[in-house]
């Protein structure tokens, strides 16, 4: 069991057990201004519920309010963690893992908020929003998290135009591409999807985080940031999918993306997909995104397909027809998105097998998984105090369903596979440079290949 802590040579989960720790200033302070945030936006938008349903808007608008300010008391005040009682698909998962946590710690009283794992805490933060949104008909549906992605999308305009100008300029001339020019652009695009990870409104706590920039021209001065770069065993992974055919043409593999934001990061994502797609590099991209309102900036089905209509309705060539495109490759099946549900459990990744067998499975059916961002890092790696010299495979705990990539910038003071001496020249430059999303990692492992 992954949360068992007694396991010889696995390090404790980070907690906010130590003061003055990034999880502990998490909880105490990020945690709290995130659900005041939640709050507000719901007793901002109480005349739209009003319009909408009469006085049981207003009702429930005051219920969910009233379960939300429970929480941040519960929260604040160090309280054990509650079952949920709101009878959804996953109530049960989740209760069952507060018993194994309540076992582990041998103590239910033990199993509150600051006393328990970091990851677990902030997880189920989360889905006691969704909770306390689901109990209360008619605004039930209601994503409390909308209007912030909304605003990172349409803020981050000018960096969608420019990457959709980039990639119509590479797909015009794709036939005439040789393959170091080829590599060059999968570099550039698996990098603006690896620093597109920077627009994460949960770790600014809602604060405006948009990219204004083109992002092509930020690459070269952001490349010393990277502190661990196998862009090249990605695209040798791409390049080994690829499978001649009796016919003489060649079939190339399967890529699924792990997403992490909506806003900019996503079109990161969709720009990168398409051109895998585009350029021969993969015949098929299955996405994954969570299936509720989830770390105020995560992409839902309902985001997806959102930012593929505005950029369709764009008021600009090359991003309408990248739009068009996206739709057309959803069409055909090409593309297609998936929202299981243990994408939004607490469990590390290592737990997925017993688990989420059936999701397993799934990822054992792709040429390469692409994990986007912070917490799939946290959750890949179990969220513990690794030795930043430690080796990725060893981190990752027996989870390889397939060759496996993170694309994620900095945001939590977990990182491994770094060189002897690495963090401590880090340490001395830069005291916050594990939380302050300005270092990145491309950080991949092949169950096969040796690391």
């Amino acid at each position: 069991m992954a949360a068992d802590q007694t396991v010889l040579g696995v390090p404790p989960s980070l907690s906010a057990k130590v003061v003055g720790s990034f999880a502990y200033l998490t909880v105490k302070d990020r945690l709290p201004t995130i659900l005041t945030k939640v709050i507000d936006t719901i007793h901002r938008n109480k005349n739209k519920f009003f319009e909408e349903y009469g006085e049981e808007g207003i009702q429930a608008e005051k219920q969910t309010i009233s379960l939300l300010s429970k929480m941040r008391n519960e929260l604040q005040t160090d309280k054990p963690v509650l079952v949920l009682t709101d009878g959804l698909g996953d109530t049960d998962s989740w209760n069952q893992y507060l018993q194994r946590q309540q076992g582990l710690q041998g103590d239910p009283e033990s199993v509150s908020w600051f006393k328990s794992p970091w990851l677990y805490v902030e997880c189920y933060m989360y889905r006691r929003i969704q909770e306390a949104v689901w109990l209360n008909p008619p605004i039930n549906n209601y994503d409390v998290f909308s209007e912030g992605k909304t605003q990172s999308f349409f803020e981050s305009q000018q960096a969608v135009v420019a990457l959709c100008t980039y990639l119509e300029g590479v797909k015009k001339n794709m036939d005439e591409i040789s393959k170091n020019q080829l590599l060059e652009h999968f570099n550039k695009l698996l990098k603006v999807s690896l620093w597109g990870n920077k627009c994460d409104l949960s770790i600014s706590a809602g604060q405006d985080n948009s990219q204004k920039t083109s992002p092509i021209e930020s690459l070269i001065s952001l490349q010393p940031f990277i502190l661990v770069d196998d862009s090249n065993m990605v695209w040798s992974t791409l390049i080994s999918a690829q499978r001649p055919r009796q016919s003489g043409k060649t079939t190339c593999g399967r890529v699924d993306i792990v997403l992490d934001n909506a806003g900019f990061e996503l079109v990161t994502d969709l720009v990168l997909a398409d051109f895998l797609v585009s350029s021969g590099l993969a015949h098929e991209i299955h996405f994954h995104g969570k299936s509720f309102p989830w770390f105020v900036s995560d992409v839902t089905a309902k985001d997806f397909q959102w930012t593929i209509q505005q950029t369709m309705a764009a008021n600009h060539k090359w991003m309408s027809k990248s739009g068009v495109q996206w739709q057309s490759y959803l069409k055909e099946g090409v593309w297609s998105y998936h929202d299981h549900p243990f994408w939004t459990y607490p469990h590390e990744f290592c737990d997925m097998a017993a688990d989420a067998p059936d999701l397993y499975a799934t990822l054992q059916g792709a040429d390469l998984v692409l994990f986007k961002g912070d917490l799939n890092y946290r959750k890949l790696t179990g969220d513990r105090e690794w030795d930043h010299t430690v080796g990725f495979d060893t981190a990752l705990r027996g989870f390889g369903p397939a060759p496996l990539c993170s694309l994620r910038t900095l945001k939590a003071n977990i990182q491994v596979g770094l060189q002897p001496g690495q963090a401590m020249k880090l340490s001395s430059q830069d005291p916050d440079w594990m939380t302050s999303g300005k270092y990145a990692v491309i950080q991949f492992y092949g169950p096969n290949s040796e690391q």
